[in-house]
């Protein structure tokens, strides 16, 4: 049996789509629906049942797609790692959201560049990331949503902490014990600063804390939540934030948590890869090196 098509039929069985398959081996739609059906003639069996969006694999596909897939995984393991002893250079390629990444992922990732590690990062929401990640842009990609289906595979890496917090200035406004006892109208005088209109921060912390949405909009909307700490801890107005983020400006007193609600919002993020590809060394090294950094993170 041809291995190029047995490759084409595990990626099709991974991706769930013949388009998205196409994508991934650098093929036309075409292609890759021509060579399912030779598969197919070969075996005498319909190996995927076409739908109006993607495929479904049938018994006999799910079959060949659990004894055949791990074989290939080998072989691409064995030929990337020829690959990178003849060009001393193993790349990874990263995606995640931008604060995240920068404060937490890199820190953790930089003592594998001396092991010959190249790293080339990208910076996106978690819908943009695992899009490109399902696309073959990235290796890894660091996401708060869990992706779906086969053709990604993701663990979770650790939870994040939200914390409402202002300037000392706006919050010794607020009478102690005042917000456990009004809720969120004692803080209807004061601004609020995000990372979007739609408000992702707030709107999920006042939903899980006091159970109701906020009735102001954003007065300052800075698309980065450094810029975001930055804005409060100058006296701009109130944000949630994480508390990996604004931790060290919390000891330093440049803002306030001005909420200690008994069961805080968290938000886990996941991390995230193609099915098949954490076999090649570097990727579940780097993998591997996430996970266990991620323990002390939560």
């Amino acid at each position: 049996m041809d291995l190029a098509l047995l490759r084409t039929f595990v990626t099709v069985h991974r991706a769930g789509s013949f388009t998205r398959a196409a994508a991934l081996l650098g093929l036309s739609q075409p292609a890759v629906t021509s060579q399912i059906r030779t598969l197919e003639r070969q075996l005498g069996r319909p190996l995927f049942l076409r739908q109006a969006r993607g495929v479904t694999p049938t018994t006999i596909g799910d079959e060949l797609a659990h004894r055949a897939a791990p074989h290939l995984d080998a072989l691409v393991e064995i030929t990337e790692a020829g690959l990178h002893e003849e060009s001393g250079a193993r790349t990874l390629h990263l995606a995640g959201p931008p604060e995240f990444t920068s404060l937490r992922v890199l820190p953790t990732l930089a003592p594998l560049i001396a092991r010959g590690l190249v790293l080339r990062i990208a910076f996106g929401n978690a819908q943009e990331t695992l899009e490109g990640l399902a696309a073959g842009h990235h290796d890894l990609a660091i996401s708060t949503d869990r992706p779906r289906g086969r053709l990604l595979t993701a663990t979770p890496l650790c939870d994040e902490e939200h914390v409402l917090v202002a300037a000392p200035r706006w919050a010794g406004r607020i009478a102690p014990g005042l917000l456990r006892h009004k809720g969120p109208e004692a803080l209807e005088q004061m601004p609020v600063v995000e990372v979007h209109e739609s408000m992702p921060f707030v709107t999920p912390y006042w939903s899980t804390v006091f159970e109701t949405r906020p009735t102001a909009a954003a007065t300052v909307v800075a698309p980065d939540l450094r810029a975001v700490l930055h804005a409060t801890a100058a006296g701009a107005g109130l944000s949630v934030l994480p508390r990996y983020l604004c931790e060290e400006a919390l000891e330093r007193g440049e803002v306030v948590a001005l909420f200690d609600p008994p069961m805080p919002p968290l938000r886990t993020y996941f991390l995230a890869a193609r099915t098949g590809t954490l076999t090649l060394t570097h990727i579940e090294r780097a993998h591997e090196w996430l996970l266990r950094a991620a323990t002390d993170w939560c």
